[in-house]
């Protein structure tokens, strides 16, 4: 279904039809920063509803918060922010090209553009700086936030116990992130204002996953430490017999690998295109004892999407340590226990926005136009009315449907140009459904709907529309069981 598209290119497309937007591009923008235009907001907003009805209301054992941006600097002093929250800068000897690199890649990797070899121009954190009090002499120096983990950390006791929670629990957080990165690069991917959606898992250490079995016959493509250091290829596997052949250390992470993998797929990504890595020695965090990404096959080639790290007691204990202050709970079957944080699927707002419009993207050569293939659920506008008579009585009854279906959906009301041209315009858009009224409407009290997908079209009742349009954008009746084919 979809066509293939260069990053360059989909960011073209995406300030042409109003999705994205250089931030501030009036006075020629700033790198790394982004405007989300009408089209995009809309599908920004659903991607992340939708990741909170999935992992939020849908689940008893999780909650969610919403943090501070800039809050206490000692919650970044006790997290390892401060002092190691640390890149390298690199300058490419050849092409000038300036990025940054891990410390363990210094000497190692080549320059992604040319090839040519790194000079190293120092160490720098990437937090942002910025000063709490109007009086500069009394100012605090305090960051804005380059995660939106920490603030989960601190509110734990807070949370858990208003909430009653039992473990295994998780809490949720949607929130803004800022990182100076030296060189924002490949569109929304790597930018320095961007948007988390994360949860921290909680268990007892050792505390076995109880839904282990709900992950089935799950498979997808693994790509080892061992697989990496040996170059060995990816293998495609189940994930519980990775986990069983000791290749994934716990039950936890093949669980939410597979659980976050079928959260992309159910909304319209495709298997192939999705791959797990395991982080090696060199790469792994002070703090992980196990991390693991689940990633994308991007244009620019296979990208970290998720990251999924076991944290163990870390973070709690930090906090514990510099606030002199107990996280520990008195959990009904663990007893006191500081909680480990056995999973920690942290997931890019602006990289899942990019997955869904490559998987969605298409040109059409029959049409010849493009098509954007996403989801119902995810789609800015699910529906768009279109009189066939741009006045009277036809104009009339269109006007009434619109504003009737805007009660529970976000509609278009588009009286211009021709019927094609329409068309044509929901289609780049990602419409799902188009909808259009005539003089036989008015005879019949029915409508047409148009499937973006198939071009099929069948006739139902405008009494029926609603019903029917929250039926197909939830996937609970095939197109053309819901009414005559036209």
């Amino acid at each position: 279904m979809t066509s293939k598209i260069t990053i360059d290119e989909l960011a073209s497309f995406c300030k042409r039809k109003g999705f994205v937007y250089p931030s501030g591009e009036l006075y020629g923008s700033l790198a790394g920063f982004w405007d989300f235009g009408p089209l995009g907001v809309e599908l920004k907003n659903n991607i992340k509803k939708s990741w909170w009805k999935y992992h939020v209301h849908k689940r008893e054992d999780m909650v969610g918060i919403d943090g501070a941006i800039i809050t206490n600097p000692k919650v970044w002093e006790a997290s390892g922010h401060v002092s190691n929250f640390v890149d390298i800068a690199v300058v490419c000897k050849k092409c000038k090209n300036k990025t940054k690199i891990d410390k363990h890649e210094l000497g190692k990797v080549k320059c992604e553009k040319c090839g040519g070899e790194f000079e190293s121009k120092g160490e720098f954190n990437p937090m942002f700086v910025t000063h709490v009090g109007p009086i500069q002499e009394d100012a605090i120096k305090a960051y804005l936030r380059p995660e939106t983990a920490q603030l989960i950390f601190a509110n734990f006791k807070s949370v858990q116990e208003v909430s009653r929670l039992k473990l295994p629990f998780g809490i949720a957080q949607i929130g803004k992130a800022f990182r100076n990165e030296i060189s924002p690069r490949e569109f929304i991917f790597r930018c320095r204002e961007f948007e988390q959606m994360e949860i921290e898992y909680f268990i007892s250490q050792g505390m076995k996953c109880p839904y282990i079995d709900e992950i089935g016959n799950i498979s997808m493509t693994i790509y080892s430490e061992e697989m990496q250091k040996s170059e060995k290829k990816p293998k495609e596997m189940k994930l519980r017999d990775a986990w069983k052949q000791g290749i994934i250390k716990t039950d936890w992470h093949a669980y939410w690998l597979a659980t976050e993998l079928q959260w992309f797929i159910l909304l319209g990504a495709s298997e192939d295109k999705f791959r797990a890595r395991q982080h090696t020695k060199e790469e792994k965090s002070h703090y992980a004892s196990d991390t693991w990404d689940l990633e994308y096959e991007f244009p620019m080639g296979w990208r970290e999407l998720q990251g999924f790290a076991n944290r163990g007691d870390f973070d709690l204990r930090q906090h514990e340590k510099h606030s002199k202050k107990s996280m520990e709970i008195n959990d009904p079957e663990s007893g006191k226990v500081v909680p480990h944080v056995v999973c920690e699927p942290s997931l890019g707002v602006e990289r899942a926005f990019l997955v869904f419009m490559l998987e969605a993207y298409e040109h059409d050569k029959k049409r010849d136009n493009i098509v954007l293939h996403l989801s119902p659920r995810l789609a800015p506008y699910k529906a768009a009315v279109f009189p066939l008579i741009s006045k009277g009585e036809v104009l009339e009854m269109s006007r009434e449907i619109y504003r009737d279906l805007l009660e529970d959906f976000a509609v278009l009301f588009d009286k211009s140009g021709s019927i094609g041209r329409r068309y044509a315009r929901n289609d780049e858009m990602g419409t799902p459904y188009c909808i259009t009224v005539d003089e036989d409407s008015l005879k019949d009290k029915s409508a047409t709907i148009r499937e973006r997908d198939t071009t099929k079209q069948i006739r139902v009742k405008v009494s029926e529309l609603r019903d029917i349009l929250r039926k197909l954008i939830r996937d609970e009746i095939d197109f053309e069981e819901a009414g005559k084919i036209v």
